[in-house]
């Protein structure tokens, strides 16, 4: 049954499903029902066209309506459309798959586990850290360090790992053996003068305190996504990985890459921890493993951890963890295929030369009276808004020009992402320059018409 934008079924739909959106606008307005989707554009059920310049949720790497995608998952329906991963059974797109991760990880890597989602997956991490630590005779390190603003998942666990407070107020979260460390966000929390290098040297500093005051004892990894996602599209400052992951080696500090917005390409590298030379012993991908297609997520592990995975599994006598669709075939076949377009299409040399022209087109903007900071890597960037360029001050309520913006780009057919005040960009990994000058246009339409909405309601208010 077709369920019209406005209706009363749409709104309740709205509410249960989107939760990052202002409620209130919602019943105001009801969601932008999506009919289809072709390359980067989408359609809704008006036909308006969008350029989807967030992929869908940073994800969809090879663009909308990928007939390859759609012919691999019917062939696999058609041939196995679903068995589990349990007692002992397997399937050849899961096996297939995990070689062909373990062949193009960023480090040796010994074996991986599939799931759903990423946030199934760091809520797996968190117990085989947790179970390996038991194995090692280790019963009281079980600590996790995320940092402020980062985001990993909204299981009760991963929620935890997470650093914002919409996502766990209201929640009773986090719960306890999760602390959080500073978010490395140089534009916002350096000091005045403060190089990047100055900012990282700090933050490892606070690190390493953090760290002793807890009792490296107690504290089983560090996790962090290379680049912070939805936590703002926070780009680590110079040296900062360098010196996190020294702190980690001192006081034997497991490091957990979450690369589930980051990998595939998306900072112009394969994997992120390439792009800053992060050695993890966990590594975590989703999203752009299938494009989003098919829920899948995979987690690669080191040999030591999976040793004493295997060797406490054994004295125990099982390993009480999995799920009923833990490496379902069809995503996994579908995973295969899209990672075959990537690399044949070599989506990823693509990314990383058609990035100099996203990025430095974006940064046009630094100079519009609204925009504080440009920043991003890759084909991944966020402008953040401020309503004073000297201080840095932000808006007030905060997010509410950022919204606006939002509303604005979608009427000029954009589809981003507001961040409370910051504007997050993430497009697909086949934009061609032309699509990339296409989104730079309407965005600037989007903020231009947000400056004059700004400047009328502070003339209203004075």
């Amino acid at each position: 049954m077709a369920v019209r934008p406005n209706s009363p079924a749409a709104k309740d739909i709205a509410y249960v499903l989107h939760p990052y959106t202002n409620a209130r606008r919602h019943e105001e307005t009801g969601p932008m029902i999506i009919g289809r989707g072709e390359g980067v554009h989408v359609y809704d059920d008006q036909g308006k066209e969008y350029i989807e310049g967030l992929a869908g949720l940073w994800s969809v790497a090879v663009g909308f309506g990928e007939q390859r995608l759609v012919d691999a998952a019917a062939k696999q329906m058609q041939q196995l459309p679903y068995y589990h991963s349990f007692a002992h059974k397997s399937h050849e797109p899961s096996i297939l798959l995990a070689e062909k991760l373990l062949e193009i990880a960023p480090r040796d890597f010994s074996k991986v586990f599939f799931t759903n989602s990423g946030s199934e997956a760091n809520d797996t991490v968190i117990k085989l850290l947790w179970f390996y630590n038991n194995a090692k005779g280790r019963p009281e390190k079980k600590k996790f360090i995320s940092r402020i603003k980062a985001y990993h998942g909204i299981t009760l666990a991963s929620a935890s790992l997470t650093g914002l407070p919409a996502n766990q107020k209201g929640f009773d979260l986090p719960l306890d053996r999760f602390v959080h460390t500073a978010c490395p966000h140089h534009y916002r929390f350096a000091w005045e003068g403060e190089s990047e290098e100055e900012f990282a040297s700090r933050l490892a500093g606070q690190l390493e305190d953090l760290i002793l005051r807890e009792g490296p004892e107690t504290i089983a990894a560090f996790i962090g996504e290379p680049v912070m996602g939805a936590g703002g599209v926070i780009v680590p400052p110079r040296t900062y990985w360098e010196k996190v992951q020294k702190v980690l080696r001192k006081y034997d500090i497991l490091l957990v890459a979450d690369e589930v917005i980051n990998g595939f390409g998306r900072t112009g590298n394969l994997w992120a921890c390439q792009t800053y030379d992060i050695k993890p012993d966990v590594l975590v991908t989703s999203k752009q493993l299938t494009s989003s297609y098919m829920p899948l997520a995979a987690i690669m592990i080191t040999d030591e951890i999976y040793q004493g995975v295997a060797d406490y599994t054994k004295e125990l006598g099982t390993f009480g963890h999995g799920y009923t669709t833990s490496a379902h075939p069809v995503a996994t076949a579908v995973g295969l295929e899209n990672i075959k377009i990537i690399e044949e299409r070599k989506l990823i040399e693509h990314a990383a030369a058609v990035a100099p022209r996203f990025q430095e087109g974006l940064r046009r903007f630094a100079d519009h009276p609204l925009v504080g900071e440009v920043r991003g890597v890759g084909l991944i960037a966020a402008v953040e808004l401020v309503s004073d360029k000297k201080s840095k001050a932000g808006f007030e309520p905060v997010g509410s020009v950022g919204l606006h913006l939002f509303e604005r780009c979608q009427e000029h057919g954009l589809i981003l992402r507001n961040l409370g005040d910051a504007i997050a960009f993430c497009p697909p990994l086949i934009i061609s320059e032309q699509e990339i000058d296409q989104l730079l246009e309407r965005f600037g339409q989007a903020l231009d018409d947000t400056l004059q909405w700004v400047q009328s309601r502070a003339a209203a208010a004075e």
